[in-house]
């Protein structure tokens, strides 16, 4: 997907503005494509859809927030297919006007999950935290204030792209804290069966009938399957279940031949959203925990 010349170079959608983690989560995994801003996720979403950019950067979840609830709202109306993910290392940084410093700062603007992220230092300093509409925004909004009483929670990237001065760096309280991100097109593109490890995403709905979701997860753990997520939602009437899932795993593979084929006689509705390359961060994610609980024995 990377590695594009000058003639092919991309339009990769995402929600927020010019420095905003979303642009810096761009910039690493399409360093050679243009990342074009969107005030919304439905202006993201529809923008690819009607064929006014070729790619979208979706964050999903994070280790310390959670799941972005917009977008599990968003996915099972859209037409999307997800072709890729990237994780990125979330660091919060403290910054203000140049003439600005920590003696002179005493109110924080942020996205209430930067400002959530943040906690001990915005105490530490005993700022009070004002929430905005995201992380980038704020940053734009106390450039233009000029006034060294104000400080955002920003990333480095909207800091230099603002001119302000970083007061304090990597300010989060959680050292793990981290942004799954989706890459969602038009076009289904699905990894080649063999070329390394993936994941499929899929959204299904459960028969209305007494333990419809335990047995449609048997497939899976008879199989040997591993899913690392499932989400659930309600139908209007509150009476059937949507679920969303993320399985390690090619629908090439048999054992997740199998498990699908078993999930399909307890569902009235299965649509893959994509197989696609798995983050090499997975790994390095699974070996943290791994050295971390030899660590605690």
């Amino acid at each position: 997907m990377t590695g594009v010349t000058s003639e092919t170079r991309r339009r990769i959608v995402f929600q927020g503005e010019q420095g905003a983690n979303s642009h810096r989560a761009c910039l690493e995994m399409f360093p050679d494509d243009e990342p074009v801003a969107c005030e919304t996720f439905e202006d993201a979403f529809s923008a690819i859809e009607e064929g006014e950019a070729d790619l979208g950067m979706i964050p999903i979840e994070n280790t310390v927030a959670g799941r972005v609830a917009d977008i599990h709202y968003l996915m099972p109306n859209s037409s999307l297919y997800i072709v890729g993910e990237h994780f990125l290392r979330i660091n919060h940084q403290l910054v203000a006007i140049p003439e600005a410093g920590l003696d002179t700062i005493r109110k924080v603007y942020s996205h209430p999950h930067a400002l959530g992220q943040c906690r001990k230092v915005i105490r530490e300093l005993g700022l009070k935290a004002i929430a905005t509409a995201d992380t980038a925004g704020a940053a734009r909004e106390i450039a233009e204030a000029g006034d060294p009483s104000l400080a955002a929670i920003s990333s480095r990237l909207a800091a230099e792209i603002h001119g302000l001065k970083v007061l304090r760096e990597n300010i989060e309280d959680a050292r793990h804290n981290t942004t799954r991100f989706i890459v969602l097109s038009r076009e289904p593109d699905d990894a080649e069966p063999g070329e390394g490890p993936t994941v499929t995403t899929f959204i299904f709905r459960v028969r209305n009938v007494p333990a419809a979701l335990y047995k449609a997860m048997g497939g899976f753990a008879t199989n040997g399957v591993n899913m690392t997520k499932l989400e659930s939602y309600v139908d209007q009437s509150f009476n059937v279940a949507e679920f969303y899932a993320d399985i390690e795993g090619h629908p090439a593979d048999r054992p997740v031949q199998l498990a699908l084929e078993e999930l399909a006689f307890f569902t009235s509705h299965l649509r893959v959203l994509g197989t696609y390359p798995a983050s090499p961060w997975r790994e390095r994610l699974r070996a943290g925990r791994a050295e971390a609980r030899t660590g605690a024995e």
